[in-house]
């Protein structure tokens, strides 16, 4: 062993053996025999690889380059559905509808071409057709026009089944084919806001004779409406405060099994799962709790709960069939991968195992803390750690602040070799889930309302506060970093604060009216919750804006940007970039050609992270 000073460990874990196993599994499907899910895979450059396990042997039902992946509201999600005779999935590069036959193993397109987007498929095996949401992007490109849409699998004819409503989701059929459900709202409002769910009649032909709003009002958040196998639908409402799962009868909704936990999480893209029936009676769920996420069985006819005794932190994509249920899920020394649920057990489906020494893994502390403004606010701590080093005597190590994107969301408390990326160096992390959070009921939730800028600055700089009272860290060596809306968050707590010895804006924002004039659809009307309506309130905007008070940030900042970044172009990081460097302040702009909101492409990944940190080892070397 040796003594090395803080952020210069040295690490087995790199920016190269990050994106080796970056492989990113999402969606899981079964039919039969058959397992399906999507496997993002940044040594391919990004693509999303469509896996079929049959047998016991996995394969991509896609060659090299074909990318399954929908652009529906920007962020997509749910671009495929698997059954028994067919496969149907949305291509990248053409946003079309492909249906790939098993029986003559023959692939061909049931949605013509043209500026339309698919994603969240429901199959209407009687009526031989495809239920869909789709966008139409043919009269505005930056806001297409939302519906449900039934698409004819003989003829390819498409009928619209309900439009009107700015955005759509989850169509679901019920067993019989009589009835259909499904989420829509309304600008200003985000899905997580207020949402309603429709319940539709149908008649033999599937046209739609009548619907009735089940769920969704003023301050209510419907989520996931699905059906059990006795034909009854469920879903999840936030009525209560808290995410819970609610049944639909007798012209009412009653909760299953009341909990304050959330059995939800904001529906950023399609297709999200957080539960699925193992059988008339049984469901198979996850809900989280102070951060952390458990599994769990709800007896629906005593509404009763047991819970899953699983070393998980993290789950998500619940799917279930044929008596089990499948699902992502991480721990805090094992990424995430597939599993299933089978008569009490739970086994790896995918294999995932980490070729990294665990005893270089930082664990997660869960850390609650006083604001500054007299609340309570909530996150994760990392220790620096590294087997291989000694910590020099009378030091205390930097700290990097970490603000999760959204900014409704959460951050996620297993195993990420990102975090690890940075503690196995010698820096000490704090993931903070500040006020506006999703995990602690709708109430902390709606903390950010209006106060997106100010509270969760408040917040990051209390995290620090509270951790340099503890002499964990080294005050004078503190940096923060944050991606999209988390940027915002950065550049914000580095011009209206002085906590802040450095920041890392990856694709974030400086400029809100910017943001509200120039985003997509989906965010549009994002902001008058978070910060007022725009342009009546266009001073509040300037006032929170760091481009309109570049004149207090007096500290490096490196910005990492894609090119093709549509959600958060890239005017808003030249903007800051070009003022700060007109101070004189160090500051580093680097761009990504072929990216966009994110990056995904394994050699930009690596460049980002390694720049990044020598920007900080440059900073820090001179406090």
């Amino acid at each position: 062993m040796t003594s090395i000073p803080f952020g210069r460990w040295p690490s087995p874990i790199t920016a190269e053996l990050l994106t080796a196993q970056g492989v990113r599994i999402s969606e899981p499907q079964a039919v039969g025999d058959c397992i399906y899910w999507l496997e993002s895979r940044p040594q391919e450059k990004g693509r999303t690889a469509l896996v079929c396990k049959s047998d016991g042997v996995s394969t991509d039902l896609l060659p090299t380059p074909h990318s399954v992946r929908s652009r529906a509201h920007e962020y997509g999600g749910a671009p495929y559905l698997a059954t028994t005779d067919a496969i149907f999935y949305v291509l990248d590069s053409d946003q079309r509808i492909y249906r790939y036959d098993f029986t003559c193993k023959e692939t061909h397109a049931i949605t013509p071409e043209g500026a339309f987007r698919y994603a969240d498929f429901c199959y209407d095996p009687a009526r031989a057709r495809l239920i869909v949401v789709r966008e139409d992007c043919t009269l505005d490109t930056h806001h297409p026009t939302s519906a449900i849409v039934a698409l004819k699998l003989n003829n390819r004819e498409s009928q619209i089944l309900a439009q009107g409503a700015d955005f759509y989701s989850n169509p679901r059929l019920s067993s019989n084919g009589k009835q259909l459900s499904f989420l829509r709202w309304d600008h200003p409002n985000m899905p997580w806001d207020n949402t309603e769910c429709v319940l539709a009649q149908l008649n033999p032909d599937g046209d739609i004779v009548s619907s009735t709003v089940i769920g969704g009002n003023v301050e209510e958040s419907i989520f996931q409406p699905q059906w059990s196998p006795a034909g009854e639908l469920f879903f999840v409402s936030d009525r209560s405060n808290w995410w819970n799962i609610y049944r639909w009868r007798d012209g009412k909704a009653e909760a299953v099994y009341a909990l304050n936990a959330e059995f939800a999480t904001p529906q950023w893209v399609f297709g999200m799962s957080t539960y699925g029936f193992l059988s008339h009676q049984e469901i198979f769920c996850c809900f989280s709790q102070n951060g952390f996420w458990q599994l769990g069985v709800i007896n629906t006819t005593t509404n009763t709960l047991a819970k899953i005794s699983a070393n998980f932190r993290d789950i998500s994509n619940i799917h279930c069939s044929n008596g089990k249920c499948y699902f992502i899920a991480a721990s805090d020394a094992q990424s995430a991968q597939l599993w299933c649920y089978d008569s009490g057990e739970i086994k790896a489906l995918t294999n995932t195992t980490q070729s990294i020494d665990t005893r270089f893994f930082s664990v997660p502390q869960a850390v609650e803390f006083p604001t500054r403004d007299g609340e309570i606010a909530h996150g994760f701590f990392y220790a620096p750690k590294n087997p291989e080093v000694i910590q020099l005597a009378g030091q205390l190590p930097p700290l990097l602040v970490m603000c999760h994107g959204g900014p409704t969301g959460a951050t996620e408390s297993s195993l990420n070799l990102k975090i690890q990326f940075w503690t196995s160096r010698g820096f000490a992390v704090l993931d903070v889930n500040y006020r506006g959070s999703t995990g602690y009921g709708r109430q902390y939730r709606n903390r950010l309302k209006n106060n997106w800028g100010i509270t969760d600055v408040i917040d990051v700089c209390s995290g620090v506060d509270y951790l340099a009272a503890q002499q964990l860290i080294d005050k004078n060596k503190v940096a923060i970093r944050g991606s999209s809306a988390g940027g915002y968050t950065v550049l914000a707590a580095l011009t209206f604060s002085d906590v802040f010895k450095a920041g890392a804006s990856l694709y974030g924002i400086g400029d809100l009216e910017a943001l509200a004039r120039d985003t997509h659809k989906f965010e549009a009307h994002y902001l008058d919750s978070l910060v007022g309506e725009y342009p009546a309130q266009q001073n509040v905007y300037q006032e929170r804006s760091p481009i309109h008070h570049i004149a207090q940030l007096n500290c490096p900042v490196i910005f990492l940007q894609g090119l093709q970044d549509k959600v958060v172009p890239p005017a808003q990081a030249e903007a800051m970039v070009t003022a700060l460097q007109e101070k004189g302040i160090m500051t580093r702009y680097v761009t990504f050609e072929e990216e966009g909101h994110g990056f995904r492409q394994a050699h930009n990944i690596q460049r980002a992270l390694n720049e990044e940190l020598e920007f900080y080892l440059t900073v820090f070397s001179k406090h």
